[in-house]
């Protein structure tokens, strides 16, 4: 069996999370977690850029109904490279409560595909963020695209706000629907109705058929995480962002926790307290049950009753 040591700093996943405040509507959607390993059953990539900690299916779905949703998006995790195996055996052994984003290679046969989509899979995921690929993947993104376009999949992509510029004309020429992750990791120390931002969200006026994740307050604070008494002062900084994307997009906003939230370096989230900055961002009921509920429904179990 391989073993595998993670890599230097590796922060672990939160153990023993705290029951939200906020109660979340029936039929909420994690629409962004993923699964590590475990390593001596689910090796990871050679070519993989960090080494994480474990983080099982059974460990996601104890999270799962710990925190009050009802399904799963799994996204497949650069550490496992494009060897889906991991994120499939859990989509399997979700009883139909999870679907998945793969990553895929151009060179994946329809028989392939054809797996993937049986087992729950409904999009492909492309990293554009430099430190963690080792080339832009617009090559491979507009091969892949041709195989997927068929099965109604969508490309969920991962870029850094001074990058958009350079990338802005391709995705706008990518001909499925785009699912931006993560709010295109913006500079929440700049204004969010600033030029900057205001680049993002006309990339979403220009193509109507785009999503936004507006995940992730851990990773783009620097203000900081909760207070110990939970009280709404973390993530202060970012909640401005994704605001704006939920009241301009009502329909086309996604969230989830990002759990085992790979690659942080200065705070390991308490999955609770974050569920409690959604009703910050998403004010009302309304607003609340389309983020969480209806939108990721629509977008990855269309044909639910």
């Amino acid at each position: 069996m391989p073993t595998f040591e993670k890599t230097p700093g590796w922060l672990d996943w939160y153990a023993g999370p705290s029951t939200p405040r906020f109660r979340l509507p029936e039929g909420a959607v994690d629409a962004h977690c993923h699964v590590f390993g475990p390593g001596d059953e689910f090796p990871f990539a050679p070519e993989r850029k960090y080494t994480p900690c474990d983080a099982s299916k059974d460990q996601l779905f104890a999270l799962r109904d710990h925190l009050g949703f009802a399904r799963n998006v799994v996204v497949q995790a650069t550490c496992h490279g494009a060897d889906n195996s991991a994120m499939v055996d859990a989509l399997r052994a979700s009883g139909g409560r999870a679907r998945g984003v793969a990553t895929v290679r151009p060179a994946v046969t329809d028989a392939e595909l054809a797996e993937l989509h049986e087992a729950g899979v409904r999009g492909v995921r492309f990293n554009f963020v430099k430190r963690l690929v080792d080339a832009v993947p617009t090559d491979a993104l507009q091969q892949v695209v041709e195989r997927i376009a068929p099965l109604g999949w969508h490309v969920v992509i991962y870029f850094e706000a001074p990058d958009l510029a350079a990338l802005r004309d391709f995705f706008l020429s990518v001909p499925v629907p785009l699912v931006v992750d993560h709010m295109g990791r913006p500079d929440v120390t700049k204004d969010p109705h600033g030029p900057e931002f205001e680049a993002f969200l006309d990339l979403l006026r220009a193509k109507p058929d785009t999503w936004c994740k507006v995940t992730c307050p851990e990773r783009l604070t620097v203000t900081g995480p909760p207070a110990l008494d939970g009280e709404q002062e973390a993530y202060r900084d970012v909640v401005p962002f994704a605001r704006r994307v939920v009241e301009e997009f009502p329909d086309r906003v996604l969230w989830g926790t990002d759990w085992p939230h790979p690659n942080l370096e200065s705070h390991m989230p308490d999955d609770g307290l974050l569920v409690d900055v959604v009703p910050h961002i998403a004010p009302t009921e309304k607003l609340q049950r389309k983020l969480l509920v209806d939108n990721p429904m629509r977008l990855y179990w269309p044909d639910a009753s």
